[in-house]
């Protein structure tokens, strides 16, 4: 019988996993934890307190002399900016993140799986060309982008693409759907690709040999191995967008504002009521919490898949 020696990949994986599990890593991570975790805290109790208080005393002194009230988060689910409440902004916040998370991850799963898995020519120079794409910031978009909804494009006198006025699409979402969903892609195309990429060739052959068109194979076979990754991509889209203010203030507006739009305008003018972005901001965070907390289970999945194959 011949004995496979240990391949020097296989003892340095096992050696990070020790280290990583012994009880000093674990105590480290959660000191870590703690130290990250004080001032999410410390706004939480600041939210809950007087204003007269928030402004003259630091939140540590909540714990000596406790008062709670619900003010402030009565006074930020009132405020009204641009004929448009808090509540209402978190509906919009809604309407703009749900799509701009879900149309890029569909676009760029049949991309992902196209440029791993069809054999076309030109796929991996087009593949580094779209991963390249992530250097580009959005900054850099937004001027083009906002002659493009305004005027369109024209060659020649001739319009070859529409424009998108404010009110056109999705009661004024359009834009922002749009200028997501493009900012969105060459990431999002990146990591599904790899995930794609790491199904054994096996499977593959196997599923071609039953039968099975790319039609079958990309529904039934590589979206269910490739759940892992979607999830977590989904969590960072949902996170962005949602928490996005650039894109927010440039292609809204009035009472298609997002909640972070509105929290820009919860402190006043000059920031006399700075106080109220305690209770704004947790009021802000609910939805994000719920989403991340519901898809975990995928996260550390979803960011390991590629980085092994076979």
């Amino acid at each position: 019988m011949t004995v496979t020696p240990v391949s020097r990949s296989t003892r340095h994986v096992h050696h990070t996993h020790r280290t990583l599990s012994s009880p000093w890593a674990t105590m480290g991570a959660i000191i870590i934890a703690a130290v990250w975790t004080v001032p999410t805290l410390g706004l939480f109790v600041s939210s809950w307190r007087p204003a007269n208080q928030i402004t003259t005393s630091g939140w540590w002194t909540f714990f000596a002399h406790p008062e709670v009230t619900v003010d402030n988060y009565t006074t930020t689910m009132n405020f009204v900016s641009s004929r448009i409440t808090v509540a209402q902004s978190l509906v919009n916040s809604l309407t703009i993140t749900i799509p701009a998370t879900v149309i890029p991850i569909m676009l760029a799963l049949m991309a992902a799986y196209a440029l791993a898995w069809i054999d076309f020519r030109g796929r991996h120079v087009l593949f580094v060309a779209i991963f390249s794409l992530q250097i580009v910031p959005l900054q850099m978009l937004l001027v083009p982008l906002l002659r493009l909804y305004s005027g369109g494009v024209e060659i020649g006198g001739t319009q070859i693409i529409p424009s998108f006025p404010a009110n056109s699409l999705g009661s004024g979402f359009a834009q922002v759907w749009i200028t997501h969903t493009m900012s969105a892609l060459p990431l999002a195309t990146f990591m599904l690709h790899n995930a794609l990429a790491s199904i054994p060739v096996d499977i593959m052959e196997a599923a071609q040999i039953d039968g099975a068109g790319h039609g079958q194979i990309f529904r039934r076979l590589a979206l269910p191995l490739a759940m892992p990754t979607i999830a977590s991509y989904a969590i960072f889209q949902f996170l962005w967008v949602w928490n996005d203010l650039l894109v927010a203030t440039i292609f809204t507006s009035g009472r298609n504002a997002p909640v972070t739009k509105i929290l820009a305008d919860l402190s006043g003018v000059h920031g006399q009521q700075w106080y109220l972005l305690t209770a704004g901001t947790f009021v802000a965070i609910i939805v994000p919490l719920i989403v991340f907390f519901a898809l975990q289970r995928f996260f550390v999945r979803g960011l390991l898949a590629g980085a092994t194959k076979g």
